[in-house]
């Protein structure tokens, strides 16, 4: 049981870390003005390593969305990559932002109070997020 823990909790890391680099590719592309190859990964990321279907993250309603992250069971590590990813998102466009924000908040909602996760750096996007709701 004790190896199997530990070899789940060596994947976790692994994935973290691709999914760091894939951010660090993402941010690399928006500064040099790749927006559409930025997007495509963005995209990509959501639906492939996160299993969000891109069209729930665009939607207003955020129904869809807190039914998603509760079924998805993620561990949270991923959710606080997932955080990531929708926090360097915001500044797009005040369309996008107002779409992404909300849903950025809940996940923060959610590792506070599922994961019983809170760090310093996310209490300080969720403030400046309120901006965006």
């Amino acid at each position: 049981m004790i190896l199997k823990n530990v070899y789940r909790k060596d994947l976790i890391t692994a994935e973290i870390q691709k999914l760091a680099q894939v951010l660090a590719r993402i941010m690399g592309l928006k500064l040099e003005g790749k927006l559409a190859e930025a997007d495509h990964i963005f995209k990509e990321t959501m639906e492939g390593s996160f299993n969000l279907p891109i069209d729930m993250l665009l939607l207003e309603d955020l129904s869809a969305f807190e039914k998603w992250l509760e079924s998805s069971d993620l561990p949270s590590e991923k959710l606080d990559s997932l955080s990531e990813f929708l926090y360097y998102e915001l500044g797009i466009s005040a369309e996008r932002n107002q779409l992404i924000a909300p849903k950025l908040n809940l996940v923060y909602n959610h590792l506070s109070d599922k994961h019983k996760i809170v760090h310093l750096v996310n209490l300080h996007r969720q403030k400046t997020i309120q901006q965006y709701i």
